[in-house]
């Protein structure tokens, strides 16, 4: 069963340390550049990059669906991976954060890989995870910009 891969990246006006602290901070920033087909974002253990366990919902595909995950971070500062901690479909997804100008911009890179589920429901996920995946991406590398252009203000 191949896997279903989706990417979603643009260079963004701040700074690459904000961005990735807005990604990395899963009780103030995090939070914030979520759209609105993900929500309930509960955090349950640690709150900050590696080791942060948390619960989100999206809507999609004609209803909610629920991830339990955990946030890893294979090279701190510059890449994190949301990981599925109990799902069939092994939902992965990495955010990679590239510094730009002398770090005072950034490229980011969203990318999420999941297994199909079986049968029909799967084949309608090959066709429709891509198209909406992106959209959602592209929504959330929106409103990183923001957030993370916010921050940078504040300090």
């Amino acid at each position: 069963m191949s896997q279903i891969n989706v990417k979603a990246e643009a260079d963004l006006e701040a700074p690459a340390a904000e961005v990735y602290a807005t990604i990395a901070d899963y009780r103030q920033g995090h939070p914030n550049i979520l759209p609105k087909e993900l929500y309930d974002l509960q955090v349950e253990q640690g709150g900050y990059g590696a080791g942060t366990i948390f619960r989100f919902k999206m809507r999609g595909l004609g209803g909610a669906q629920s991830f339990y995950q955990r946030a890893s971070e294979p090279e701190p500062g510059r890449v994190l991976v949301e990981k599925d901690i109990d799902s069939v479909q092994q939902v992965t997804t990495t955010f990679r954060v590239t510094p730009l100008e002398h770090g005072q911009k950034s490229h980011v890179e969203i990318s999420t890989t999941m297994l199909p589920s079986r049968g029909v429901r799967g084949l309608v996920e090959r066709i429709l995870v891509p198209m909406i995946n992106s959209r959602i991406s592209q929504k959330e590398l929106t409103l990183l910009e923001r957030v993370a252009q916010r921050r940078s203000t504040q300090v």
